[in-house]
């Protein structure tokens, strides 16, 4: 017999945390994330979003035996802005058998229908900085540590259940020129002498906090993402946190502000290289040598896969050529790391912006994933 309970114990949670881990144990593909940053993303008094947001942990089992997890959230903020009423799924794994997978879909129907939702869409995170999108399509390739790995039998029994395809991203492996495209030079030297952009230069990481480049590029990150599917603002809040929890992991040369003549934020790029094996290396955990093999991916001055974790550009300064700004800063950057090609991450299939700035690069499209969703029977 299968059941689904809430996670009420820390050593739930725990449990909750290490069974994606042991699930893909082995798996060449699947990148785990630590079990640290999944406890802290789910505990409260740590993440600021679950002050915003209603949710629910659950664990699914068989016999005593952990066999799916899922968590229920309610984005009220993203709610308003579309005027439906939908509760999400996300954190979503289960073993191969479509039995466990409905009890854990029903699990969350059941709960946001109590709550008044009308419609279950997913996977889903609480916010854009937790991995979203179901994996269709590129089950063969390794993932990033900004996306979600699953076995192709998640979206064949989500489609069983009738479920239907609400949005979806495309990613590229973006390869490096070894030369800077002319039209980028060119452009960029026209947007520098005409409207007087230019590249932010600072001497260390923490010179962006300190000068306030921190907050202003996730405020400018809430203007340009404004519009993309599930995505809602950031608080002032979960801001402060995600300076304080991913800006100490950058590198400053992979890191590029442009500004306009008043020193405005208008655009950025945030790129590191590939952790993947890394955290594959990890296996979940920093200690003992977790750390070693971090610390080692990131300071390493080789890189032959780059993550393009952040692009940004705001609504005045997109037709402005401020991209081409932003690469012909970049390329050089990776060259000196010796980088073949960059991971794109996810990009909706509508976002025609975002899929105009590769038109100068040759790249293979290498994975799809998609959000799922359905109306809630009424019962």
């Amino acid at each position: 017999m299968i059941t689904v309970s809430p996670v009420a114990t820390r050593k739930e949670l725990k449990e909750f945390t290490k069974f994606k881990i042991k699930l893909y144990a082995g798996n060449p593909y699947a990148v785990p994330p630590l079990y640290a940053d999944e406890r802290e993303a789910l505990l409260e008094g740590h993440n600021p979003a679950l002050k915003v947001y209603d949710h629910q942990v659950f664990l699914a089992k068989r016999d005593g035996k952990t066999v799916g997890r899922i968590v229920a959230i309610i984005n009220h903020i993203s709610n308003r802005k579309t005027g439906k009423a939908c509760v999400r799924f996300g954190f979503i794994d289960f073993v191969e058998d479509f039995e466990v997978a409905k009890a854990l879909i029903e699990t969350v129907e059941q709960w946001g229908r109590e709550r008044g939702m009308e419609a279950i869409h997913g996977p889903l995170g609480f916010t854009d900085f937790d991995p979203e999108g179901m994996l269709i399509y590129g089950f063969d390739e390794v993932s990033t540590i900004a996306c979600l790995y699953n076995h192709p039998y998640y979206p064949e029994f989500l489609t069983r259940m009738g479920f239907r395809k609400d949005a979806e991203w495309v990613e590229y492996k973006i390869l490096i020129p070894k030369e800077i495209p002319d039209k980028h030079q060119r452009i960029a030297e026209v947007v520098r002498r005409k409207y007087g952009l230019h590249v932010l230069r600072f001497k260390k990481i923490s010179d962006i906090v300190r000068q306030g480049y921190g907050h202003k590029l996730f405020r400018l990150l809430n203007i340009t993402y404004a519009d993309l599917y599930g995505f809602s603002e950031l608080t002032e809040e979960m801001i402060a946190y995600y300076i304080k929890k991913y800006v100490p992991l950058l590198r400053l040369e992979l890191v590029t502000l442009i500004a306009d003549e008043s020193g405005e934020l208008v655009a950025f790029g945030v790129a590191l290289p590939s952790l993947s094996r890394a955290m594959q290396k990890a296996r979940g955990r920093m200690f003992p040598l977790g750390a070693c093999h971090l610390l080692r991916a990131l300071n390493s001055n080789k890189a032959e896969v780059c993550d393009l974790m952040l692009i940004a550009a705001h609504p005045t300064a997109q037709n402005l050529g401020a991209a081409a700004l932003l690469f012909t800063e970049m390329i050089p950057q990776f060259q000196k790391l010796g980088t073949v090609y960059a991971e794109s991450n996810p990009e909706l299939i509508d976002n025609y912006r975002i899929q105009a700035l590769w038109g100068n690069f040759d790249k293979v499209l290498h994975k799809r994933r998609a959000v799922f969703a359905k109306e809630i029977d009424r019962k």
